[in-house]
């Protein structure tokens, strides 16, 4: 009589709600001899379940960009049952990276290609002090900045355009037409925060649109956002602010069909 099979656990499409500490990641991406949120995250997964499929991200972020509320999309087998898939797993994550939520998806979720909107903050402090415990978290600009400009720049990004100017040279898109759904710069005591809420983002959108705002609202640039939003190039664009003050705060999904 022939032995039974060994029973194998049916698979699984797990979703992740995730928040990190960008300082000491270099961006998402997994990449082979470094730490990455994707590398370490997958690493997490290998030690609680049998096996695991790839590992789906909603925003894929650089070096040094924090996230509230990243989405993560994988396939798993066997290990916890997703009620108390986030607290295992947060105990075995390092401090700066935690599963906030943990649920099982429709098998077509894929947290990239079903995301709808992604919405993105941006930190700048603005007071004379430095504060040294948010040194690789929020940019220091404490120059004059006219919020007018900084007004005017948010209101004519909303709406569909072309962000080529936004995004650099070297790049891999050939379609730079993104829908910004909102973006706004709130005051925050000792802050500036911009936030923008489009269906998709350009590589580096987000920080060269901050950079090229503040350059304006500092008065050293007069350069009319409708002709960037028009197509122009890199070059007529402002800096691309750095890394440490950009956050992914949430991501909105499509409705199931």
């Amino acid at each position: 009589m022939a032995a039974a099979r060994p029973h194998r656990p049916a698979p699984l499409n797990l979703r992740l709600t995730l928040a990190y500490d960008g300082t000491r990641f270099r961006g998402w991406a997994r990449q082979p001899g470094l730490r990455t949120v994707e590398g370490v995250l997958g690493d997490a997964l290998g030690i609680i379940y049998d096996d695991h499929g790839p590992l789906h991200v909603a925003g894929r972020t650089d070096s040094g960009v924090h996230a509230l509320g990243q989405v993560v999309s994988a396939t798993v087998v066997g290990g916890p049952p997703p009620a108390v898939a986030a607290r295992v797993l947060s105990g075995v994550l390092p401090e700066d990276l935690a599963v906030l939520a943990a649920a099982e998806a429709a098998p077509s979720f894929h947290a990239r290609h079903s995301a709808h909107a992604r919405t993105y903050r941006y930190r700048v402090r603005i007071v004379r002090h430095r504060a040294p415990l948010d040194a690789r978290r929020a940019l220091y600009d404490p120059r004059r900045l006219r919020r007018d400009l900084l007004d005017r720049w948010a209101a004519a990004i909303v709406g569909t355009h072309d962000f080529r100017a936004f995004t650099p040279t070297e790049t891999q898109h050939s379609d730079f037409v993104r829908t910004v759904e909102s973006a706004q710069w709130l005051d925050r005591g000792d802050e500036l925060q911009f936030e923008i809420t489009a269906n998709r983002f350009l590589r580096h959108q987000v920080r060269t649109l901050v950079g090229s705002m503040l350059k304006a609202a500092r008065g050293e640039d007069d350069t009319d956002p409708a002709v960037l939003l028009a197509g122009a190039p890199r070059s007529a664009a402002g800096p691309t602010a750095p890394p440490w003050g950009l956050y992914l705060v949430a991501v909105r999904f499509r409705e199931p069909d």
